[in-house]
């Protein structure tokens, strides 16, 4: 008697077949393992279609072309592998990521250009990066003194998992009672936090974003466009954390949550403490978009393809 696997809580696509994400692994030996040395993207499904997925295809190709991996696959193909993934599990709101990693070079080489690079893919129920109480009273956001890793040493705009900066800036938020992290820059400026682009609304009214050391997220992509539409006054470029923490209101951008409220920073409320007429704007807009077609790409779950 054959039993059939359960994708129920999600699919992955891991040298060339199709697994349930519980038997997902990858070699040990696979340097984007042992050296972090791979690029990502993630996508998001909602309500049974993907969202920006063309963009994310976009980044996924100058991550790799930034990191010199090949990915072996076109997008197309890596399109019919997400969508297989998603189908698999049958989610219809799921977290999707695609991954190129270095590989690994012949045994005892230290020479990256020897390596076969792997590509890998899985979908999972969809993630919030906030949780619902979180979400619904705002995020206490902590500036941390850890600084970024500089644009000079690893390019930000490229997904990659260099996140020790991150992750202990977190660990020292979580330990001073706030709920995420933004890190800065050395010359006094917010930059991003683990996972998200940062905005606000400083006290001339002005949506400012940081414009350089940080990723070029497509959530935070899809957001000014959303103000430039709403004819909003839209700055990129340095934030100093005394403005920030002077803003009127202030937001994260992720692909897992969207559009964020923060209204605390440092313990301290943001304006008059609550979620703020233009973050809510934003927020309610944002997620109209996802049932734009321009925007969204309907999946088929009945069709068996995968790679094309």
């Amino acid at each position: 008697m054959t039993t059939l696997a359960d994708y129920s809580q999600g699919a992955a696509f891991v040298r060339g077949q199709y697994l349930p994400i519980a038997e997902a692994s990858i070699p040990i030996t696979d340097w984007g393992f042992l050296r972090s040395d791979a690029t990502y993207d993630v996508v998001t499904v909602w309500e049974g279609a993907f969202f920006r997925l063309d963009a994310h295809l976009e980044r996924f190709a100058r991550s790799c072309q930034s990191f010199r991996l090949d990915p072996g696959l076109s997008p197309a193909q890596i399109t019919g592998v997400l969508e297989h993934c998603v189908r698999l599990s049958g989610l219809r709101s799921a977290y999707v990521e695609m991954i190129a990693t270095r590989g690994q070079p012949p045994w005892g080489s230290r020479d990256p250009r020897q390596a076969v690079n792997q590509f890998y893919a899985f979908a999972v129920p969809y993630v919030w990066i906030a949780n619902d109480a979180q979400r619904e009273r705002g995020l206490n956001l902590m500036v941390s003194e850890v600084q970024r890793i500089p644009a000079s040493s690893v390019d930000p705009r490229a997904k990659n998992y260099h996140w020790n900066d991150l992750t202990m800036g977190l660990l020292g938020a979580l330990d001073a009672g706030g709920d995420t992290v933004v890190l800065t820059d050395g010359a006094g400026n917010a930059v991003e936090g683990p996972g998200f682009n940062l905005f606000c609304v400083n006290a001339q009214g002005a949506l400012v974003t940081p414009a350089e050391g940080v990723l070029e997220g497509i959530t935070r992509r899809t957001v000014i466009e959303i103000a430039q539409a709403a004819g909003l006054l839209i700055e990129q470029r340095a934030l100093p954390v005394p403005e920030l923490r002077g803003a009127r209101e202030a937001f994260v951008t992720s692909s897992g949550g969207g559009v964020l409220p923060v209204t605390r920073i440092d313990g301290r409320p943001v304006g008059d403490g609550l979620v703020g007429p233009v973050t809510q704007k934003l927020l309610s807009t944002y997620w109209d978009w996802h049932r734009d077609p321009r925007y969204s790409r309907v999946i088929d779950y009945t069709d068996s393809g995968s790679i094309k």
